[in-house]
């Protein structure tokens, strides 16, 4: 006799299928072929089945996003009850233990679907996560995913909110920042974190994102690696980041360019921090005006590394040409201001880029600078932001380093 099903179903067309099969976790509005009853609850649990009636998986239905359906596995018989969103966190937690050793003081601890939490982000930093969600049917879960965090996570001291994407409206859900409600904190919306063995204060309540960028944790300690006796540009510095790193790893100096007067008063703030503010200079300047300006140096003056970390240049595929061309034109203006023989990494954190048209984008600017690049290493994000290879929107950083000959 054949069970039924707890939960209503929900026909997708080839297309979806397709991808599902392959791993692909989103379902899209326009591949459904029926629906669900209209008093179903946005955010509750639905089973996807093709057009012969077969089972493909079950996850969270929504009804106002574009992501019709968030998969959250294939297996028939999960009954998404508390063990199994704890047995996800404790999964989560664990990797990280392994893949990060000491460094999961300041660490991604959920990176969304590559942990199987659809929406969802949280950042360890210290004693303090910092929390987004993005997706309705995380949201109805995350006070249990929030109990097994703290249990999971010793000595955590509160956990903050930045729920404040316009994402978030498109959901269906409020937008809003403060502590988790029901859940302890001490009030403190800062803390000092170190990384690499370098010093940041970071403000998890009113920085970027959730506070710090923590996904270039690895390609830092790179360019340290790399940046003994050098002269270093750092631009789009943010938190200083690259420049504290490139001391730290010997550079002779560095400067460091943002075109945010708020971000480089941060920047300064962790130089100080760390002792390091005779060998950085600060410079509040557009990044291609400053390039401009870097290609005209003596020789004497001229950099012998750049690092070039700029904010996304596209969040849409509608856009990627226009990206394409703004990262183009801003390598090839940094590969100018080297000279032959300098360095250069640089990098995207937009997956509409992938790392083919990286490559190609970086090879096409060489050819405008009138010259070659010999690759030293491809990078990509830290392992506390894993890539799954069958959802290629987990793999978006690309981190280049190469050698301008």
């Amino acid at each position: 006799m054949k069970q039924e099903r707890a939960f209503p179903s929900v026909t997708v067309n080839k297309k979806a299928e397709r991808s599902l099969r392959l791993g692909h976790p989103w379902v899209y509005g326009q591949e459904l072929l029926s629906s669900v009853p209209e008093d179903f609850p946005n955010g509750a649990i639905v089973d996807v089945v093709n057009e012969s009636g077969k089972y493909l998986g079950s996850g969270f239905y929504s009804a106002a996003s574009k992501i019709s359906v968030r998969v959250l596995t294939d297996n028939a018989n999960e009954k998404f009850d508390e063990a199994f969103w704890r047995r996800r966190v404790r999964y989560a937690v664990d990797y990280r233990r392994t893949v990060m050793g000491e460094d999961i003081d300041a660490c991604r601890m959920i990176f969304g679907e590559s942990d199987g939490f659809p929406g969802l982000t949280v950042d360890r930093y210290g004693g303090y996560l910092a929390a987004e969600v993005l997706s309705y049917g995380t949201d109805l879960v995350k006070k249990t995913v929030f109990e097994a965090l703290l249990e999971e996570i010793p000595g955590i001291k509160g956990i903050y909110e930045r729920n404040e994407s316009p994402i978030r409206t498109l959901e269906g859900l409020p937008r809003f920042s403060g502590w988790a409600e029901g859940f302890p904190n001490d009030g403190n919306t800062s803390t000092l974190i170190t990384e690499n063995g370098i010093r940041y204060k970071v403000d998890f309540a009113e920085g970027q994102k959730t506070g710090f960028f923590l996904d270039q944790k690895y390609n830092r300690r790179a360019v340290a690696r790399m940046a003994r006796d050098m002269k270093v540009f750092d631009l789009c510095t943010h938190t200083g980041s690259f420049s504290l790193n490139a001391i730290a790893g010997g550079a002779k100096s560095s400067v460091a360019v943002d075109v945010s007067k708020t971000a480089l008063e941060a920047a300064k703030a962790n130089a100080e921090l760390n002792g390091m503010e005779d060998k950085v200079e600060f410079v509040c300047a557009d990044v291609f005006d400053f390039l401009d300006d870097a290609a005209s140096l003596r020789p004497e003056k001229k950099p012998e590394m750049i690092i070039l970390d700029p904010p996304a240049f596209t969040k849409s595929s509608r856009t990627l040409g226009n990206a394409r061309n703004g990262y183009r034109e801003i390598n090839c203006k940094a590969i100018k201001a080297l000279g032959r023989g300098g360095f250069l990494a640089t990098c995207s954190c937009s997956h509409f880029m992938t790392t083919e048209l990286f490559l190609q984008m970086l090879k096409e600017a060489a050819v405008d600078a009138g010259v070659s690049l010999k690759i030293v290493e491809i990078r990509h994000q830290a392992p506390d932001h894993p890539v799954l290879l069958n959802v290629p929107e987990t793999d978006y950083l690309k981190f280049v380093i190469c050698q301008v000959v």
